[in-house]
């Protein structure tokens, strides 16, 4: 059994992306690509984003705090502190919208 406080993390990562130049962070909590499972800990500073890109399998970003936007094609969905998204088997971005930290689980 191994137990992360996934709050704790999520602050630790926001300070580290806002104070870097790229402005993100992050940081595999469980997994990696060893596994079946992935899940990680990613944190935008304000104005930043993951540039589109592609995943393998299937993934999903529960937002911890902070505000995103998840944009694939013409579609875009907002998601706040909470928030569950199913990220779209297509190629897509993530923009934070304000400081932000999700947790992206990817199965492969």
């Amino acid at each position: 059994m191994d137990k992360k406080s996934l709050t704790a993390l999520a602050r630790q990562q926001l300070k580290l992306a806002v104070g870097a130049s790229s402005g993100r962070s992050s940081q595999t909590v469980y997994g990696g690509h060893q596994r079946h499972l992935r899940q990680t800990v990613v944190a935008l500073a304000a104005g930043n984003e993951l540039a589109e890109h592609d995943l393998s399998g299937e993934s999903t970003v529960l937002v911890l705090s902070g505000q995103l936007k998840l944009v694939s094609g013409e579609k875009s969905w907002k998601g706040s502190a909470g928030d569950l998204l199913v990220i779209p088997d297509a190629r897509h971005s993530v923009e934070a919208v304000e400081d932000v930290a999700f947790l992206l689980t990817v199965a492969v």
